[in-house]
């Protein structure tokens, strides 16, 4: 059976970044795997970096687009070129747990289910870890997850032979609305585990740094792609917003779980 895990890894000048996320690929003790890294037309030396691993490892591809055309239309060429049963995303600035494959794959056969995410924790710019962990439900549906994003984009993994085909539609927040369509289209339920295993980097500069852009994104994931009314997407934007600031006030030291 074919257990081989996609890794869609879109990049654009990530030349500070790009070699961590690639060993901690590398570092995995599951490792049945490829890494399929998009360049999105970058101009630094991101290219060179990820070539060195390519040559080394042919689970290693790099694939590489001329011009920039945005964070969506490279995970999509990303998934598109995807051999794997199962589908995972590392953006290029983020790195993983060493067990982060095995522990999510050993749980989906166990328990014969399609969506997976976790537990991840924040660090800055420099990869230092902040102890600030985003903890997870056990588990989450469609209808719980409009209140809010509450899984990392990083640390999903999904069984396509379950869920079919997927492509991220070219909105912000385009993995919030992802997650939404496969809940609902499938009438899935996504399930969490409790243990830190993934590093979500958090530069000064980031667009999930800006708190009033998030809501405005989401408004619109509500309104256009949901195609929610007025009234709905209000009602909706507001528990979003309560949400979010849980999520980020309940992240702490003390809440750090780690795998063993």
């Amino acid at each position: 059976m074919n257990n081989l895990v996609s890794i869609i890894t879109p990049m654009f000048n990530s030349e500070r970044y790009i070699e961590d996320a690639i060993t901690s690929v590398i570092n995995q003790d599951y490792q049945d795997w490829e890494m399929i890294v998009v360049d999105d037309g970058s101009t630094d030396n991101s290219k060179e970096i990820v070539r060195k691993y390519e040559l080394k490892d042919k689970r290693i591809k790099l694939i590489t687009q001329e011009k920039n055309a945005g964070v969506v239309a490279a995970r999509n060429r990303g998934i598109r070129e995807a051999n794997g049963r199962y589908l995972a995303f590392l953006d290029s600035d983020d790195i993983w747990h060493t067990t982060k494959l095995s522990r999510q794959i050993e749980v989906m056969m166990k328990k014969n289910i399609a969506f997976c995410f976790s537990s991840y924790e924040i660090m800055n710019d420099n990869g230092e870890l902040s102890g600030k962990v985003i903890k997870v439900p056990d588990t989450v549906n469609y209808r719980e997850l409009l209140k809010g994003n509450i899984i990392g984009c990083l640390t999903v993994l999904i069984d396509l032979q379950k869920v079919g085909n997927i492509k991220m539609p070219n909105i912000r927040h385009e993995d919030y609305a992802t997650w939404l369509s496969i809940l609902n289209t499938h009438n899935l339920t996504a399930y969490g585990l409790d243990t830190s295993l993934a590093y979500y980097r958090r530069a000064n500069n980031s667009l999930s740094s800006n708190k009033l852009k998030t809501i405005l994104w989401t408004w619109n994931i509500y309104k256009k792609h949901l195609k929610m009314g007025n009234v709905e997407s209000s009602y909706r934007i507001i528990i979003f917003g309560i949400t979010t600031l849980r999520k980020y006030w309940n992240a702490s030291v003390k809440s750090i779980k780690y795998p063993s």
